[in-house]
């Protein structure tokens, strides 16, 4: 199968912001956009983008997987780059349009239909480093997947990284390209150096998250991971594993976590990790890379608890189980 994110659905739905105003959505080609190469998105990262899936039931339907949070925290990381405001309804029909005019090509489950909403400023202006972007464009991609680490859910390499941080600290909250740009450096060489998939970013002690997902430490029936703040991603996949641990009947404890605490209970049997994310759904972590040695996650391998709560968000967006928290929009 082809890498995740590469294949693209022929079309995509775009909307303008002129002249105060946006334009009427359309259907255009999704292998080009027109862009000034004065645009602000190409000179200062006028940009942000959302990632969330369309996953087809075993009754035929098509569902949209929490597209009403999604939308939040794009019109979020929109206000805070000062792109222009745009229609949530708008937007919610777009990703609705998109996904009714390729629900044929939806994959069958694990698979799914990833949709990648994003938002850019325009306005051809290299004057403007210290100024907003007056023109955007808003368009919507299609790509189906399926997973995200190549290999499956196998338990994965991090390392600790306790001198750098993902991104600028009020950039974290703000789902920005620049973001993963600024990550990755520290990822090539943790992989080039340690064979790590991925950098846990741990600033001055502090674990925080990867350079593509949140992380998430089980210990028995407590489920930890970092409280928000405006430092880093607020991950829906995060927030929806931890509604499923409470409905499970987990503890759940959004703290500051150090990097001590952490060593000392992966140090532990049954303890485990995982990383959580619209692609990565819920990945184990099998071992820990922290100044040089390798530490295992409880015994290395893909804990009960884990799999569990991927299997319980995996159900009800499979449709196999009740959504009881109204997460699907079926199509």
């Amino acid at each position: 199968m082809a890498a995740f994110g590469t294949v693209f659905m022929p079309e995509m739905a775009l909307a303008t912001f002129e002249n105060n105003h946006w334009s009427k959505a359309e259907f255009v080609s999704a292998e080009s956009i027109q862009l000034h190469p004065g645009a602000h998105v190409l000179h200062y990262s006028s940009t942000c983008f959302e990632g969330l899936k369309a996953f087809r039931h075993a009754d035929g339907s098509v569902n949209i997987f929490r597209m009403e949070e999604n939308i939040k925290r794009m019109a979020q990381s929109s206000k805070l780059l000062f792109l222009p405001e745009f229609d949530a309804n708008q937007l919610s029909q777009m990703i609705i349009d998109m996904v009714k005019k390729y629900a044929d090509e939806v994959p069958q489950p694990p698979g799914s239909m990833y949709i990648r909403p994003t938002h850019i400023g325009t306005e051809p202006s290299i004057g403007k480093a210290a100024a907003p972007s007056a023109t955007s464009m808003l368009y919507v991609l299609l790509s189906p997947v399926g997973d995200y680490f190549a290999g499956g859910a196998r338990p994965l390499r991090l390392l600790l990284a306790e001198d750098g941080m993902r991104c600028a600290p009020h950039m974290g909250m703000i789902k920005s390209g620049g973001n993963y740009a600024s990550a990755l450096g520290p990822i090539l060489a943790g992989k080039a150096q340690y064979n790590a998939d991925q950098i846990l970013f741990c600033p001055n002690g502090d674990v925080q998250e990867t350079g593509a997902a949140n992380f998430i430490l089980i210990d028995g029936d407590e489920i930890i991971t970092k409280a928000l703040d405006s430092s880093f991603l607020h991950g829906i996949t995060r927030a929806t594993l931890l509604t499923l641990a409470a409905d499970l009947g987990m503890k759940v404890s959004e703290r500051n976590l150090s990097v001590t605490e952490l060593l000392e209970r992966v140090a532990k049997p049954g303890t485990e990790a995982a990383l959580s994310g619209t692609a990565a759904v819920l990945t184990p972590v099998g071992t820990l890379i922290h100044n040089g040695k390798d530490i295992k996650v409880g015994n290395g391998e893909a804990g009960p608890k884990a799999i569990r709560l991927r299997q319980a968000l995996n159900q009800i967006q499979w449709g196999e189980a009740p959504d009881t928290h109204n997460w699907l929009t079926k199509i």
